[in-house]
């Protein structure tokens, strides 16, 4: 087992009397993960096990053998979130200020965090906006602002729920560009079809169960046809 593999082990999870994921077993060493399935099906539940946001009622999610519920705080400095909208996680009003925001949680030095927040900015083409309101960023900047400040943190495995949704088509294809490049595990829930074409794996879900598991073209066409009552 790598120290980014995922495990779901017998999940099950209900909100109040409805139930969202029904007994999930499977294990996550690829690289490129997609999760879709219509909305309520499960999948957003999913994802945020992925890093401890939510935790199981029944079964466990570990993180490269670390337990979600037993061991969260080192499970979340190794699994980031991206969440959909930006807004949502921006939390600083300048620029730098917000990606430098964790290392400054875990006293990283001055030194490293001017160096890696600069490194960070240029990576995604915000260097000449670090100074400047995050508020007054394109869609597509902040959502790019989002992924720098978790990636700054150096997670092993970065989840990405719904990143495209809010985008435009040019700022789409940034983002798409930007998670094709990353060097770490990416698990990206999404209704974006084309954003997933060539990943790795591609997990569909429906009434909180796994309708396939596969790679995309036959992945997708399970879920094409389950979507339209094939």
């Amino acid at each position: 087992m790598t120290s980014s593999t995922i495990t779901f082990d017998g999940v099950s999870h209900a909100f109040g009397d409805t139930p969202v994921l029904r007994d999930i077993s499977l294990t996550l060493a690829e690289k490129r993960i997609a999760v879709v399935g219509a909305n309520g099906s499960g999948k957003s539940t999913f994802a945020r096990m992925i890093n401890g946001l939510l935790l199981p009622d029944q079964g466990a999610v570990s993180i490269g053998g670390l337990d979600t519920a037993k061991d969260g705080k080192a499970v979340r400095r190794r699994v980031g979130f991206v969440f959909q909208n930006p807004d949502n996680q921006i939390v600083f009003p300048i620029v730098e200020e917000d990606v430098a925001f964790g290392m400054k949680n875990l006293k990283f030095s001055k030194a490293e965090i001017e160096t890696k927040t600069g490194k960070m900015l240029r990576r995604y083409g915000l260097e000449g906006h670090r100074s400047h309101p995050a508020h007054l960023l394109s869609g597509g900047q902040k959502q790019l602002l989002a992924i720098s400040g978790v990636l700054v943190m150096d997670p092993e495995v970065i989840v990405f729920d719904e990143p495209t949704t809010l985008l435009d088509l040019r700022n789409k294809l940034r983002v798409a560009e930007a998670i094709e490049a990353l060097e770490q595990t990416a698990v990206v829930v999404t209704h974006d079809l084309d954003l997933i074409a060539d990943f790795d794996r591609v997990i569909v879900f429906d009434e909180g169960r796994i309708l396939a598991d596969d790679a995309p073209t036959p992945a997708l066409k399970a879920y094409v046809e389950a979507m339209s009552g094939v």
